[in-house]
């Protein structure tokens, strides 16, 4: 699918201080994210605290992005969870018409065998009216889905067409690009290494700081993709300390802080997280006002 191909963002849900949802700031950052070139919006991933949201504020959150981006750039939905069947459900009564692509994550916490993370796949790609991004972020579901049961989905389904590979393992991504099928992306899921895995012959990156630095990010993914390897990665290494900064207290708790440097949105977050320390804060403050003109 070449709308998946390049940039792409996970969207953060902004909030006002009495934590409720701040739809202005939301329009804010997806148009600075559409203005900033970036390919394609994520809603309703991980980095947008969908799990502290009601079922009324994931739907606001989805109307004013698709309203914001008015057709502008392809939509992918979050659409995952360790219940296959209510899952299935979902997608079986839901209007997914304004997405491009669901994004559905492995089975966090039921930690199931290779076997049942190929059945629950299983199931949702039969389910699902619109192509399949699976996704594999070891380090919050504890099972990693292995490239053999990725490759058997995408071999096995046709409208599995892409992974949002985030075990944060170089090796595993090569083994991915080697074995997938022709027209299976592979797409990174780890802003760090996002340009090596293109390099390699990856798709692109689902990212979190490209969202708050998408100028400059998708220009370092375009330059990957057209194998211009010196330039890329001097903006690798002109963003690699941020993009370390900004998951080093929880993601989105650090790119939440880069949007209220920007003066966008306030860095605030729902419990169980906690905004990033005063010290981090100042780091991050001090990034943005000096290190990108």
């Amino acid at each position: 699918m070449q709308s998946l191909i390049g940039t792409g963002v996970a969207l953060v849900t902004p909030f006002k201080k009495d934590f409720s949802v701040d739809i202005e700031a939301l329009q804010r950052i997806v148009n600075f994210s559409i203005d900033g070139g970036v390919e394609y919006l994520v809603v309703m991933g991980t980095t947008a605290e969908n799990a502290t949201l009601t079922q009324a504020e994931k739907e606001l959150v989805i109307k004013t992005v698709i309203d914001t981006n008015k057709g502008r750039l392809p939509l992918v939905l979050g659409v995952g969870g360790n219940n296959t069947m209510q899952i299935v459900e979902e997608l079986k009564t839901g209007d997914f018409s304004a997405f491009e692509a669901i994004l559905s994550v492995s089975p966090y916490y039921n930690k199931p065998t290779q076997e049942g993370i190929y059945q629950h796949f299983k199931a949702i790609a039969e389910a699902s009216p619109i192509p399949v991004i699976l996704y594999n972020v070891p380090g919050r579901t504890s099972s990693n889905m292995l490239p053999s049961t990725v490759i058997r989905l995408a071999n096995d389904f046709s409208n599995v067409v892409a992974i949002k590979e985030a075990a944060g393992d170089m090796a595993q991504a090569l083994q991915l690009i080697k074995n997938a099928p022709e027209g299976f992306l592979i797409i990174s899921g780890d802003d760090m290494i996002a340009l090596p895995i293109v390099l390699a012959g990856g798709a692109g990156v689902i990212s979190v700081i490209g969202q708050g630095f998408p100028k400059e990010f998708t220009e370092m993914i375009r330059l990957g993709l057209n194998k211009k390897v010196t330039e890329a990665f001097k903006t690798q290494y002109l963003l690699s300390d941020c993009i370390d900064m900004i998951f080093e207290q929880g993601n989105p708790a650090g790119i939440k802080q880069v949007f209220q440097a920007l003066g966008i949105a306030e860095n605030t977050v729902r419990l169980p997280l906690v905004a990033v320390d005063d010290s981090l804060a100042g780091r991050l403050n001090e990034f943005v006002k000096n290190s990108i003109k």
